[in-house]
């Protein structure tokens, strides 16, 4: 019997974890390793093919032994994490899926992984994953009927569903919520009309842009252009394309309200606050460097030019509460505004979220202009079977079925993301059977 290492219990697991009990059989166990025993067994239920691990992932010796029993790993930490256990797949020989984005750790592995006949499989999730599986099946089918691809757009979101917005900002909590404050802060490169255009953090949110959306109760999202989207030019092998975006959707009121958070340095990761018995308010004075009296409100929307709206949104977060912080220790401020943010926007049992994604691609073919445009709409079950969980979790887990049974994918070594015909086409063959279709307008 072959072991499955799953690494990580958390939000995104669910689906990948019931998944892989559920095709077990006599195939394989399923050996679940996280330091919250709580999280590993709500995931496992206890079922017979499942196996709980308490794991402190910088302990070297356990760590390993887990790796070296493994037939596969399957990596849901936090990416800076990943590392970790790819040095140990290579020491002991053993394919590893991820659905983080190839990180220069990861990257500089390459070379190692192919001599050790190993796969890496990175963006095997969501955004990324689906997004790269669904976009290169559209790219490939244009250029088997001779195509040129002059344009291709990308966008996705993970949003709160229409049934459970009840919130002025339009968004609750269905994965890592680390990802959530700092999105964005890498900044972001993209190519349009032939120009290279880039935005810094303290802008990406200011300048946002609209899509339509088809779905009776959203009609419109915003959107802003997602890290470096040109190191994909290569890989989707589309080096004279004059338009190329990879975009994440959140509703317009959203935006608006981020854009302030964001230009305010509330989301700074390498600040530091020194709580001593202080509060959320101490800590935005000090922050913005507006003096903390009857004032600060009006100050602060003054400083940051935040309208009546944005400002009901700011206040609803609580950021003018003298409410104490919990801890005394030292803070960043992406720390604090993440303590906030899990609680203001922590999703309910019942509650239900969405994903959309959505295609733009033009081409040319015989002197004639053709526009396609291919959506995606999934909503979730509830908090723990999220649209979320499905969406980043199945695509590991159909692929993780697929190397197990067949013992590796047709040579493929080193480290890769799912692009390639013998990834997309049964992955996403299977993903349509558990309800992520894709459809397709033709313009």
């Amino acid at each position: 019997m072959q072991n499955v290492l799953i690494a990580g219990a958390g939000k995104s697991s669910s689906c990948l974890i019931e998944y892989m009990l559920q095709h077990a059989k006599r195939h394989w166990k399923v050996i679940v390793a996280d330091a919250n025993p709580e999280a590993i067994a709500e995931k496992l239920g206890g079922h017979p093919k499942g196996e709980a691990v308490i794991l402190d992932i910088f302990n070297e010796s356990s760590r390993q032994a887990l790796v070296q029993q493994a037939d596969l790993v399957i990596s849901i930490l936090p990416p800076a994490l990943h590392n970790i256990l790819a040095k140990d797949c290579i020491r002991f020989k053993k394919n590893l899926i991820t659905s983080s984005y190839v990180s220069d750790e990861i990257k500089a592995m390459d070379a190692d992984a192919k001599k050790a006949g190993i796969l890496f499989m990175c963006e095997m999730g969501l955004d990324p994953g689906i997004d790269h599986m669904s976009a290169n099946a559209l790219i490939h089918s244009i250029e088997r009927i001779a195509g040129t691809i002059t344009s291709f757009k990308s966008f996705c979101g993970g949003l709160v569903a229409p049934e459970s917005d009840d919130n002025p900002w339009h968004y609750k909590i269905s994965w890592n919520p680390r990802n959530i404050v700092m999105a964005g802060s890498q900044g972001a490169v993209w190519l349009e009309n032939g120009k290279e255009h880039h935005a810094a953090y303290d802008s990406l949110f200011s300048n946002s842009k609209k899509i339509k959306v088809q779905h009776q109760d959203i009609g419109s999202l915003s959107y802003y252009p997602n890290r470096d989207s040109l190191k994909y030019l290569s890989l989707y092998h589309l080096p004279d394309i004059r338009t190329f975006m990879r975009a994440t959707l959140r509703h317009p009121v959203f935006m608006k309200g981020w854009d302030v958070i964001v230009r305010s340095g509330l989301t700074n990761d390498r600040d530091v606050f020194n709580n001593d018995n202080h509060t959320y308010t101490d800590w935005l004075a000090q922050t913005t460097g507006l003096r903390n009296d009857d004032n600060l409100k009006a100050a602060f929307a003054k400083q940051y030019g935040a309208d009546e709206k944005v400002m009901k949104q700011i206040e609803w977060l609580g950021l003018f509460d003298n409410r104490k912080i919990y801890e005394n220790k030292s803070y960043s401020s992406a720390d604090l505004m993440q303590q906030i943010l899990e609680e203001k926007w922590k999703m309910k049992l019942t509650d239900k979220d969405m994903v959309v994604m959505q295609h733009q691609i033009e081409y040319e073919r015989k002197g004639s202009h053709t526009r396609v445009t291919s959506s995606m709409i999934t909503i979730g079950e509830n908090r723990q079977y999220s649209a979320m969980a499905r969406t980043v979790g199945l695509p590991m887990a159909i692929l993780a079925e697929k190397i197990l049974k067949e013992g590796g994918i047709r040579n493929l070594h080193g480290v890769h993301i799912p692009v390639m015909p013998e990834v997309y086409v049964p992955v996403l063959k299977a993903l349509k059977k558990h309800g992520i279709e894709f459809i397709e307008e033709v313009e």
